[in-house]
């Protein structure tokens, strides 16, 4: 029995910012594995590449990283392209992975099952019911509000959501998602219409604005920490999301939970590449901005 398992792609990714071109592997996978890997927890990852990219798994298993490989035909090329304001981006996608399936997480049993789709068919309905049959689901909703059109990716709704969110204990969105996945502006709304919808907890980041938390009627403000400096944005969501879920498997209530996560992702946006940090490293960011946890 794993802590946390995490589902999703990892991607070729490239990288356009204030500070050059970068060509990387990336993805919710890829990001929230290499994060939650340097705390103390027992985490496994199922993911799927092409037969081109298994030396990015290969890395990941050297690590001590548990990984359990879905076969794909190609893996899922992005490329990201950010302005001088690192909390937004636009995306292309030049090629697709093939689906998870449900036989392929038959022999796998967690207390958290983390779903990172990238693309609105990446994980099914079926999977998801079949996943919170067996452990407590938490999703990044973004792959199933985006949409392909000519290789960019735009915003949309997500089909089966109605079905879908009932089986959903934490949902992660931003706020542009919150608004597609909703209707509403207000971050309060917003996450009272998806916890109606079945949602037990809703984080909503908001970048360099901090986060907020809805559970239990209570809505929290997490503020962000200030990185010392902003080289890479990429991946801090599901940096946030590793440093959230292993609070909560630890039994923080949701406020502990954010306030270590916004730390954790304040640490990843100072260097290019995922999280590399230690638990120390996090509690050394909160102390530093003498910020009490709960």
């Amino acid at each position: 029995m794993y802590d946390i398992c995490c589902v999703g792609h990892i991607t070729l990714d490239k990288v356009v910012n204030q500070t050059g071109e970068f060509h990387m592997a990336g993805g919710t996978a890829y990001y929230f594995a290499n994060a939650v890997h340097n705390l103390p927890v027992n985490f496994s990852l199922v993911t799927a590449v092409g037969p081109t990219e298994t030396t990015v798994v290969d890395q990941l298993k050297s690590q001590g990283i548990h990984i359990v490989l879905q076969p794909s035909t190609y893996s899922v090329y992005f490329e990201n392209i950010y302005s001088g304001n690192q909390d937004h981006r636009t995306q292309r996608v030049l090629q697709k992975a093939d689906p998870f399936t449900v036989s392929g997480l038959s022999n796998i049993n967690a207390r958290f099952f983390h779903l990172g789709p990238l693309l609105a068919d990446d994980i099914s309905l079926e999977m998801i019911q079949f996943l919170a049959g067996r452990g407590l689901v938490s999703l990044d909703v973004q792959g199933y509000l985006r949409e392909v059109k000519e290789y960019q990716v735009v915003t949309t709704d997500w089909a089966f959501k109605r079905q879908a969110l009932q089986h959903i204990t934490i949902l992660k969105a931003n706020e542009l998602e919150l608004e597609a996945l909703t209707g509403h502006t207000d971050m309060e709304a917003g996450a009272r219409l998806l916890n109606q919808w079945g949602v037990k907890e809703v984080v909503i980041t908001m970048g360099s604005k901090g986060s907020v938390i809805y559970t239990d009627s209570t809505l929290y403000t997490i503020p962000a920490y200030p990185p010392a400096v902003v080289k890479d944005a990429t991946g801090c969501g599901d940096t946030y999301m590793a440093g959230y879920l292993y609070q909560r498997a630890k039994g923080a209530d949701a406020e502990q939970a954010g306030n270590f996560a916004a730390a954790m992702a304040s640490l990843k946006i100072e260097a290019a590449g995922p999280f590399t940090g230690s638990e120390a490293d996090v509690l050394e960011v909160i102390a530093r901005n003498k910020i009490q946890l709960p």
